[in-house]
């Protein structure tokens, strides 16, 4: 394990060292950037350390990044966590029952629904959902992170921990508004990883549905309650663990289009609103903590797979 861990954290080096290229590259697209005057490699050295001391320079309104990083890119790590929980919770069950049910109509009609869910535009699946819920029944906000009227102080720059914390006996009224405003975002953005999950789920459980030992706790009388959660669920959620930490990366970049939507004050919106105004600094930031991110979902999604499936370190060292 100590082996296949330093493997896969080599290849996130390297990667996160090409990807610093493309970010220093986008630093010298304007010709008034210090960044151009320099030569390349003792530019791109200069710029790894301001990297590793967390300095992302200057917004041409003349903050520093650092500070609206640290406002936006809680705000879109709380909505994907969130929406990745959420799409755990209903994809698993929904595809362990498909997975048990195959080629029956149960079978049919998740997978009918879930590639439905899958081939639907997520912007047109948020407009509908803002039409319907927020216009035409005004059961929950269109858009936005909470009411304007509560004032939430920025602690932890996750808006529940935060309306948790916060003093005052509007407390509650402002926990619910964020609560509130977080549901359609949050169902939007978990649409399309929810599908990936049950199919996922759903061809683990019916591979290991054929195998001997499922027979076997047949034969001895288990019931099925005890065959799924002794035998199924066990064996068949490690292999999958690694393609729906994939899912989570999908799910980062499918933030910037709900959050330009809904109005989400997150890092996906930041990004645009930076791409709009050439902000070049301020989109190297984003593209950065973006790429990280995704970097280290995966990296993780694959040794917390690893850690669970040992059968993966075990055909990793039969190739190496």
């Amino acid at each position: 394990m100590f082996v296949y861990t330093i493997r896969r954290l080599n290849l996130f080096i390297i990667t996160l060292l090409i990807l610093t290229l493309v970010g220093y590259n986008i630093l010298r697209l304007d010709p008034t950037s210090p960044w151009a005057l320099v030569d390349f490699w003792p530019g791109w050295q200069t710029y790894l350390g301001e990297l590793a001391n967390l300095n992302f320079g200057v917004a041409k309104d003349g903050s520093p990044i650092s500070a609206q990083l640290a406002q936006v890119f809680p705000a879109t790590l709380e909505l994907c966590i969130v929406a990745f929980v959420l799409s755990l919770i209903i994809g698993i069950p929904l595809g362990t029952l498909a997975g048990m049910r195959q080629g029956k109509f149960v079978d049919n009609l998740i997978s009918f629904t879930s590639m439905s869910g899958y081939s639907a535009p997520i912007f047109w699946v948020a407009l509908i959902m803002i039409m319907y819920f927020s216009l035409h029944l005004e059961m929950l906000p269109v858009a936005g992170r909470y009411d304007l009227l509560y004032e939430i102080n920025h602690v932890t720059g996750f808006a529940i921990i935060d309306a948790f914390m916060a003093d005052g006996k509007y407390r509650a009224h402002a926990l619910q508004s964020v609560i509130q405003h977080m549901i359609l975002p949050c169902i939007v953005l978990a649409l399309a990883p929810t599908t990936q999950v049950i199919q996922l789920m759903r061809a683990s459980v019916a591979d290991v549905m054929t195998k001997n030992y499922i027979r076997a706790a047949r034969i001895k009388g288990l019931s099925q309650y005890e065959i799924i959660t002794e035998h199924v669920l066990r064996n068949a959620i490690p292999p999958i663990i690694p393609k729906i930490g994939v899912q989570l990366s999908t799910m980062i970049t499918l933030a910037i289009i709900t959050e330009s939507i809904f109005n989400w004050p997150g890092i996906g919106r930041w990004l645009l609103d930076a791409l709009s105004n050439r902000d070049y600094v301020a989109i190297q930031a984003g593209v950065m903590v973006v790429a990280t991110l995704v970097l280290t979902a995966n990296i993780l999604s694959e040794l917390v797979g690893a850690i669970a499936n040992p059968l993966v370190r075990k055909e990793w060292y039969a190739h190496k």
